[in-house]
């Protein structure tokens, strides 16, 4: 293939030369790693409970701290290399994971915890952006197919954290984390060799992504409509913050389970969350963004309204349900943004994943304190009518039409 990563020479747009796709197998394999570390912090929470005598609020500041590092960051990183790209950004991100994870490791106190938490945001707010503009860069303009490759590396990654904490961290205790930091190593390596190829290929594809205006809307319109898109990502992330730092604990108390068969649960639903991930670019490519948007968002309502009275075998079919139709947003709502905002990739990705991150950290906290002082069941009982907010979606704009093939 002319695009791959042993070939950067060559200067012409991705968008000339077709979708790049062993450049977007890479990048995505190193989300997949990347997230399946970060994925660990959430799935040793039991642990971590119950080594350091924790709470729920503080497990939430544990979220919080990681999250909002990388929500702060993430926008100013996006908006600082969209005037001057810094290609070899991602390994070095990969390096502030890498020594957070070390840290997690023997953390003696609560907090370290906090510190190694944020070491892993920072390399979340460097990762994300840049490897969000690689991935539209690669995408020979199926830039929804681009991001939903991209986006499942990292959530097959998150959907592996579980699992891997029950086969070897729940055994062998903290320092056992440590391990994890070969993955970070093999996600250097491979980082290296896609900042060679954004090296060469920067110049031209900043020549072609993203000049061409795809929609006539004024800059009030443009903002009403990313204050839209924010909302809607508000919604699924304070939702995926109830799964994620939680559900662990909300299968053990209504259910009586051990950790690890509460992670098997957990590992269930976020492979499902993977799933969807897949479809909500190729979909939002072909029919329109803003139709992915409508189903994804406020579709999942009838089954997250339904989750808090269903009995076992029903819950992990509902969070499954959940997981494939809520993952199908996220691809098709930052691709939408960045043609609200053309020319501003990397600016346009750290916000909405900073964004993310930043209602992730914050959801925790809040449902945290919200379980302290009432039950884990209630927080499932509140967090049910969030999806109910995708009915904003009526008041987008249609940006594109939708692809005749």
């Amino acid at each position: 293939m002319q695009n791959s990563l042993s070939t950067p020479a060559s200067t012409a747009a991705p968008s000339e030369q077709g979708t790049a796709f062993k450049v977007l197998g890479a990048i995505s394999f190193s989300h997949l790693l990347n997230d399946m570390i970060q994925s660990l912090i959430l799935a040793i929470y039991p642990i971590l409970k119950g080594g350091f005598n924790l709470s729920f609020a503080q497990i939430g500041l544990i979220t919080l701290t990681y999250q909002i590092t990388a929500s702060l960051l993430q926008p100013l990183v996006g908006l600082y290399t969209d005037k001057k790209p810094q290609p070899y950004s991602l390994p070095i991100g990969m390096g502030f994971t890498l020594s957070g994870l070390l840290l997690l490791s023997v953390a003696p106190n609560f907090a370290i915890l906090l510190v190694a938490a944020a070491l892993v945001g920072t390399g979340s707010s460097i990762f994300h952006p840049e490897s969000s503009r690689v991935a539209r860069m690669a995408s020979g303009g199926r830039h929804g197919l681009a991001q939903s490759l991209f986006q499942v590396g990292g959530n097959l990654g998150s959907s592996l954290g579980p699992l891997l904490a029950a086969a070897i961290i729940v055994p062998f205790g903290q320092p056992s984390i440590a391990w994890f930091s070969v993955a970070a190593l093999l996600a250097i390596a491979v980082l290296v060799k896609v900042s060679g190829w954004y090296k060469a290929h920067h110049l031209g594809a900043r020549g072609k992504g993203g000049r061409k205006m795809v929609h006539n809307l004024s800059r009030r319109q443009v903002g009403w409509s990313i204050s839209i898109l924010l909302l809607l990502i508000f919604s699924k992330y304070f939702y995926m913050a109830s799964i994620g730092s939680y559900f662990t604990f909300y299968l053990m108390h209504k259910f009586n389970l051990t950790v690890q068969a509460a992670q098997v649960h957990l590992f269930i639903f976020l492979f499902a969350v993977a799933a969807g991930t897949v479809i909500g670019g190729p979909v939002g490519d072909r029919i329109g963004r803003k139709y992915v948007i409508w189903a994804s968002i406020l579709g999942v309502a009838p089954f997250t309204l339904m989750l808090p009275y269903a009995n076992l075998f029903w819950t992990g079919v509902l969070t499954a349900i959940i997981g494939v139709i809520l993952a199908s947003a996220f691809s098709a709502i930052l691709v939408y943004a960045q043609e609200l905002i053309p020319g501003k990739v990397g600016m346009v990705s750290g916000l909405f994943f900073g964004f993310a991150f930043g209602m992730g950290g914050i959801g925790a906290a809040v449902l945290g304190t919200l379980a302290d002082h009432t039950s884990i069941e209630y927080v499932y009982q509140v967090c049910a009518f969030l999806p109910l907010i995708g009915l904003l979606t009526a008041f987008l704009p249609n940006l594109e039409q939708p692809a005749k093939q």
